[in-house]
């Protein structure tokens, strides 16, 4: 089922209550990637709830539930923005936490100026295919735009075809293919695609949001 469902919101931020159920969705879509920073699935959790910045989000909801979440990341900061190199060495000590920097460098990605970088999108697997992934995708790109962005720009794995269909359908291009195999036994994927949707340059009448609220403390 493609068409969009009539009964989700799509909302800016979210309240801090809800960084449980943020680090739910994160850990059921993103949970293989993170574990080989943080190998304990709990201290994974945690640190995730802690280190959400729920203003570079935007949430979908069905019935006042949280079924979807896109991340993204300015100069001024990002969705996991809180995951820093303190953080990661006082949960999981020294050696793990270094190792966990290691780690989650290889995935860094700085926003350049006028550019925002999108962190990813996860939509609880019982509401895929009802429009949830769409709209968080055109909430950024008209967040982009009315925010004076030129550019919103992302990475697809090699492994997840059906989001570079999802992008290519809103107007992404990709601009270029990174291929590092030998580091797919750690990181699970072999390539990736920056795909770039250039906002100056595209109208954007179509991109329309079912509801804008900005979620404070």
């Amino acid at each position: 089922m493609n068409k969009l469902d009539t009964k989700i919101a799509t909302e800016h931020g979210w309240y801090p209550s809800e960084a449980n159920d943020i680090a739910v969705l994160y850990e059921e879509a993103f949970g293989t990637k993170f574990a080989v920073a943080i190998s304990d699935k709990t201290k994974r959790m945690e640190m995730l709830a802690e280190s959400f910045q729920p203003d570079f989000s935007y949430v979908v909801r069905r019935d006042d539930r949280i079924i979807g979440i896109a991340g993204f990341q300015t100069p001024e900061g990002s969705l996991t923005g809180g995951m820093d190199a303190d953080g990661l060495i006082r949960l999981l000590g020294m050696l793990r936490g270094l190792w966990a920097c290691l780690i989650l460098s290889l995935f860094e990605r700085k926003a350049k100026p006028k550019e925002l970088v999108m962190d990813g999108i996860a939509v609880n697997a019982n509401y895929r295919g009802f429009g949830a992934g769409s709209a968080l995708l055109d909430a950024i790109i008209q967040h982009a735009a009315d925010k004076g962005f030129d550019t919103v720009r992302l990475d697809v794995i090699d492994s997840n075809p059906r989001a570079k269909k999802l992008y290519e359908s809103k107007g992404f291009i990709a601009t270029k293919v990174e291929h590092f195999a030998f580091l797919k036994p750690i990181i699970g994927f072999s390539s990736a695609t920056t795909m770039v949707f250039e906002v100056k340059n595209t109208p954007l009448s179509t991109h329309s949001l079912k509801r804008h609220v900005v979620k404070d403390e």
